[in-house]
């Protein structure tokens, strides 16, 4: 899931050419939302050995984990510059909850909520680790992670009752992205086109994915 409201989120920063600071690219936006729990349309439950667990200790060491392991080779670099007071405080705001989903016992996936005003959750991240990607387990993470956000009150008695879920991705994220918020239910609120600089940035580690 991308996130270009944080600003941009899950989305690939550069291809593996190495760009300069002056460069620039036009990246698409798109606003996504449901506005009733009825909206949500699940995919179908994989096989294997899936669960898909919500991560109830806020450590900045395990979602800095998920963050890098999800985003390393798509090149999600927001976050990368932040604290761990800054990550502290972000897992610690009432509402904020993170899903992740485990095969086999290895974190897989995840999605991360944010509770926000009004009733309304935003998906801040969603995606899953490469090694798990086409396996029919995003589909099944994305339609769990939005039924928690639509029963996310009854876990925050503070928090009024969800009335929106909604999202961000862009043209720099996976190429089924965009097919699977669709499938699930949401609908285009939308649409901006922003030019962003490029710049060099860490990326996989040498020899992931192909690097």
């Amino acid at each position: 899931m991308s996130n270009p409201a944080q600003p941009p989120v899950p989305a690939t920063e550069a291809t593996g050419t190495t760009e300069t600071a002056e460069s620039t690219v036009e990246v698409t936006v798109w606003s996504l939302e449901q506005t009733s729990p009825a909206d949500l349309r699940p995919a179908a439950v994989p096989e294997g050995n899936l669960r898909i667990v919500r991560s109830e200790v806020a450590l900045p060491e395990f979602s800095r984990f998920l963050y890098t392991a999800v985003g390393g080779d798509i090149r999600w670099t927001d976050r990368l510059g932040m604290t761990y007071a800054q990550w502290q405080e972000l897992l610690d705001r009432p509402g904020a909850e993170t899903w992740v989903a485990y095969a086999n016992g290895t974190p897989a996936g995840y999605v991360q909520l944010d509770a926000q005003d009004d009733g309304a959750v935003e998906i801040l991240y969603f995606g899953l680790i490469p090694a798990f990607r086409g396996r029919r387990i995003g589909g099944h993470l994305l339609s769990y992670g939005v039924a928690r956000a639509w029963d996310l009150a009854e876990r925050w008695p503070e928090r009024p009752a969800t009335r929106r879920v909604w999202l961000h991705t862009c043209s720099k994220d996976g190429p089924y992205a965009m097919d699977n918020y669709l499938r699930r239910g949401f609908r285009l609120f939308d649409t901006k086109t922003e030019v962003e600089p490029v710049v060099a940035t860490p990326g996989p580690w040498p020899g992931a994915y192909g690097a």
